[in-house]
């Protein structure tokens, strides 16, 4: 039975060049409603973190997370999922960096940009800034990324940067790792610290 990763695959394929006709059909099946575009697979750990701790089942409302693989590809997400394309509810996450440019492409695609929260920088130094550094050394501490951290540290690249910013570079730094941190700073957050634009994403869904 068809499930809401292979629609996931199905959409990445559809803006790869792929045939469109799969992801309608699977989208239809699934009683697929919204889609969730976000920058990357980090960002969709995050988002399915918290809805999880939350108790809801996503897939089971009809919602999709999708990863872009980078903001640039906005209009093209927009116009194949939504108004022109599926006709799917839009909603998602931004950078404030990139907001006109998702502004530019989701107009363009006929979608409204309400449902869309922005990070002041990136989603993780949101989570970062939620928690505090000590609370997300804890968790790198608890991860067994102790060593990695201090080998980091020592760079001369980090010596006077804030710690927020070392620890925000940190996780970019060995692939997979942004991806499993973001499910663990969700999961280390306590309910009162949730990033607003995190927040507003799941609720408005």
């Amino acid at each position: 039975m068809a499930d809401m990763s292979a629609f996931r695959d199905a959409v990445g394929d559809w803006a790869n060049g792929g045939p469109g006709g799969p992801t309608g059909e699977l989208a239809e099946r699934l009683g697929v409603r919204t889609a969730v575009l976000l920058e990357g697979p980090s960002d969709l750990a995050a988002v399915e973190a918290l809805a999880a701790r939350r108790g809801r089942d996503l897939a089971a409302e009809g919602v999709c997370v999708v990863s872009m693989g980078g903001a640039m590809s906005i209009a093209r997400y927009a116009g194949l999922l939504g108004p022109p394309g599926l006709g799917l509810r839009l909603a998602g996450l931004c950078d404030e960096r990139e907001q006109g440019f998702y502004e530019r492409g989701l107009e363009r695609a006929g979608a409204p940009h309400r449902d869309f929260s922005v990070c002041v920088t990136d989603l993780e130094d949101e989570l970062i800034r939620a928690l505090g550094t000590e609370r997300v050394e804890e968790v790198v501490r608890a991860e067994g990324d102790l060593r990695a951290w201090q080998t980091f540290l020592g760079q001369p690249a980090q010596h006077g940067r804030p710690q927020g910013q070392k620890l925000r570079r940190f996780l970019g730094t060995k692939k997979g790792r942004k991806i499993r941190y973001g499910r663990l700073l969700v999961e280390a957050l306590r309910p009162e610290q949730v990033p607003a634009p995190l927040d507003d994403l799941l609720m408005g869904l």
